[in-house]
Order: C-alpha cells, then structure tokens, then sequence
C-alpha cells in the first residue's frame, strides 16, 4: 500500500472544496423564461395546438392545425396536400403536441408527418393518434394526413 502524505491530503481536500463550491454555485443558479403573450389569429375552422420549444427549452413557434383532412394518400400526395391546404405537414415533434393537445381531433389512426426517415429516403415517419407513437413507414403507404401553420414565438 502506497505511502499517502499530509500534503496529498490538503491537496485532495483543497480540490474537493473548489469543486463544493462550484457544485453550489451553478446549483444556485435560476433560469428566468419569458414567454410573451401571444395575439394568435385563427381562420375558421383552424385550432390552437400550442407552443413548442427549442432545443435550449426556449420558445420556438406556436402550431396551429388547420382544418382540411386527407385520407388514403401516399406520403408525396400527403405533402402536396398540405400545400394546397396553406400549410405544412407537422414535424414528428409537432405531432407529439397535437397528441397530447388535440387528440380529440384525430380519429384513432396513423397520419404522416413532414419528416422523411433520416437513413432510407424511401420512408417517412407517422403517428398513431389511437396509443401515441410513432413509426417509420414506406411512403408509397397510404395513410391520412393533416396541415399546419407555424408563426414565430
């Protein structure tokens, strides 16, 4: 067993003192987040999904659905679809929030979302608004499809 010495001792607790005192310092402090009010217009017929957050935490842009629906459409014509109706197919994390948001809007069945998969071109993602997830399906597939709009936080 090694010799430990009264130096290596104050040394190791002269190291372990900086890092209590760092560990309180950073525990101390608080995170303020101002979120604005928002005026949101909504066309008839449109609903407001809610507000997504950036990676940081921090407020991204508010969603809102749109009324159209579209039924047995292949990814393309889903997305074409969106475009006609003035908007987008919602990303999969926008589909989280209309999930928990406005579920009641849904029927209980899988839509496409604007997110093709990121290691074969040919697949896109959904959702399943009945249990909530989410999964990779070829985009020949024919499923239903809904348009959002997106305005800044």
């Amino acid at each position: 067993m090694p010799t430990i010495t009264l130096d290596q001792v104050i040394a190791q607790q002269q190291r372990l003192a900086a890092m209590i005192e760092a560990f309180k310092a950073t525990a101390a402090e608080t995170q303020i987040l101002i979120v604005s009010e928002a005026t949101i217009e909504l066309r008839p017929g449109e609903l407001y999904a809610g507000l997504l957050l950036d990676d940081d935490g921090k407020p991204s842009h508010h969603l809102v659905l749109l009324p159209a629906r579209a039924e047995d459409v292949s990814w393309d014509a889903a997305v074409e679809f969106a475009k006609q109706a003035g908007g987008e197919l919602p990303t999969r994390r926008e589909q989280s929030l209309l999930y928990a948001n406005l579920k009641d809007q849904f029927a209980p069945a899988w839509y496409w979302s604007g997110e093709q998969h990121e290691g074969d071109g040919s697949y896109a993602w959904g959702q399943y608004f009945d249990y909530g997830g989410q999964v990779i399906t070829h985009k020949s597939y024919e499923g239903r499809a809904v348009a959002v709009r997106r305005l800044p936080a």
